[in-house]
């Protein structure tokens, strides 16, 4: 069993799901334990965290990494919707070294407050210095207040792709976004607005999300 944040980077880079240096030492520098409350909380699978949420697998925060790496740059702006226990949230702050703004929204009150409780423990400084905000709301909105983003970030599937997330993606932005109907198969879709305002969509891989909802259906 992997007992360790360090164990469990270096089984994701033998496993070749990260490979870009500043990848590697985010998830080096940013503690899963502090988010998971579970004594198997290295090892590579997702984790229940209560209200029916659920902190993604290790390999999907390093894919999501990955497919940022050119993005996630001091001084950009990222949201991440569904952001639940804020892991992804704090190391997307690392990766733009703290110099820039990372916007979680998640609709479940206690997991706001249980996310902003652990990147406290694990990097106070990122929230007195207002890097990283969490805000309760409704994801499929995105936060308009303070696009747009150059990086989106969607930790639940969607039907299809929300038109308020494409238009709050900045010029030269990337949203990765898992995309399929409930009960059918899921695929991340990464998508891509160029300078000029045109949208690239490229079908990645599939995957199995919960179900990007409203509140009431997630806790009923």
């Amino acid at each position: 069993m992997l007992n360790s944040q360090l164990s469990l980077v270096e089984k994701l880079i033998e496993e070749g799901v990260i490979k870009t240096r500043s990848v590697i030492q985010a998830m080096k520098n940013i503690d899963r334990g502090f988010f998971v409350q579970d004594p198997s909380a290295y090892e590579d699978q997702p984790k229940q965290i209560g209200y029916r949420a659920t902190i993604s697998a290790p390999h999907m925060h390093g894919y999501a990494l990955e497919w940022f790496k050119d993005h996630l740059v001091p001084g950009s702006k990222a949201l991440d919707i569904g952001s639940g226990s804020g892991y992804l949230t704090l190391c997307m702050a690392e990766m733009m070294n703290y110099s820039g703004l990372v916007v979680g929204v998640e609709h479940i009150r206690e997991l706001v407050n249980s996310s902003i409780s652990s990147i406290n423990q694990c990097k106070p400084q990122a929230l007195i210095d207002r890097n990283v905000q969490i805000f309760e709301g409704d994801g499929r909105l995105g936060y308009p207040s303070l696009a747009p983003y150059k990086v989106i970030h969607v930790g639940a599937a969607s039907e299809d792709i929300p038109e308020a997330l494409v238009q709050q993606l900045d010029a030269g932005g990337r949203m990765v976004i898992p995309v399929g109907r409930r009960g059918e198969k899921q695929y991340i879709m990464l998508v891509d607005k160029d300078y000029e305002g045109k949208i690239t969509v490229k079908k990645d891989f599939g995957v199995r999300y919960i179900p990007l909802c409203d509140k009431s259906y997630q806790v009923e």
